[in-house]
């Protein structure tokens, strides 16, 4: 079900406390987001501030302690684990720092799984694959391992992956942390290709305000609330997002926050 009002992911007062033994952690306060379909976001802040548990809590990964999420329409803050699993595989495609390829099969057929255990199923699930690989200008890997191939490569496949069952949200958690500078530029061209050819809405979790700054928008949380938003399109606010660019990261902290 479509959202009437364009978006596609929306969060309502948000809030995820965490249990550390005695103490209780406050890691997202009131968070209310709205994301528009088609959109590439990019979610910036220190380690700790909130940024990888809103991620998760947008893609049905977690639940929150109060508050609500809308994902494509659908209330999903008290679905269910099977329903949730559902909604995971047809609406969200996930990439994370570390490419988690399956070691033994090809870039085509690492592709092609997700395919095969869809609940509706698209036909050829191997043309399916070699044309997202296509896309993102991997398609004469089709049949190397992963070990054959090198961390921008097995990223794009990583991506082609995430894509295979054509959801309309992609997220990505440090998708450039384990790249150098020349890998990440390439996955983050492949990423904005998939937008543009494809439509799909990104949200990217990053450390790195080189790759923060090349979304449509920009999210900063500042201990689990939102203390800033940027557009680096718009000249005006690009002064505040290069104050934040300086040291090209926020920190070289831990990715799970």
């Amino acid at each position: 079900m479509a959202t009437e009002n364009g978006y596609i992911v929306q969060t309502f007062d948000l809030t995820k406390d965490l249990q550390m033994g005695q103490v209780t952690i406050q890691a997202l306060r009131g968070v209310t987001l709205n994301v528009q379909r088609g959109e590439v976001l990019s979610i910036i802040g220190p380690s700790g501030s909130g940024k990888s548990t809103l991620l998760g809590l947008v893609g049905g990964l977690d639940s929150p302690t109060a508050g609500r999420i809308l994902l494509d329409g659908q209330d999903i803050t008290a679905l269910g684990e099977r329903e949730l699993t559902r909604i995971r595989n047809e609406k969200i495609g996930f990439v994370f720092q570390f490419f988690n390829l399956i070691p033994t099969l090809t870039a085509e057929e690492n592709v092609a799984l997700p395919i095969l255990v869809a609940r509706h199923r698209p036909d050829h699930p191997s043309r399916r694959a070699r044309d997202l690989l296509t896309l993102l200008e991997v398609g004469d890997r089709l049949h190397h391992r992963p070990s054959q191939l090198s961390g921008g490569q097995q990223q794009r496949v990583a991506i082609a992956r995430a894509l295979a069952n054509n959801p309309p949200l992609l997220m990505c958690d440090e998708p450039t942390g384990n790249l150098d500078t020349v890998s990440g530029a390439l996955v983050m061209q492949a990423l904005h290709d998939v937008n543009e050819e494809m439509g799909t809405t990104i949200i990217i979790v990053t450390h790195d305000m080189d790759v923060a700054s090349q979304a449509h928008r920009v999210i900063a949380l500042v201990d689990g609330q939102i203390a800033d938003e940027y557009d680096p399109r718009s000249s005006a606010q690009r002064a505040g997002l290069e104050i934040l660019r300086q040291g090209r990261h926020l920190d070289s902290g831990s990715t799970s926050s």
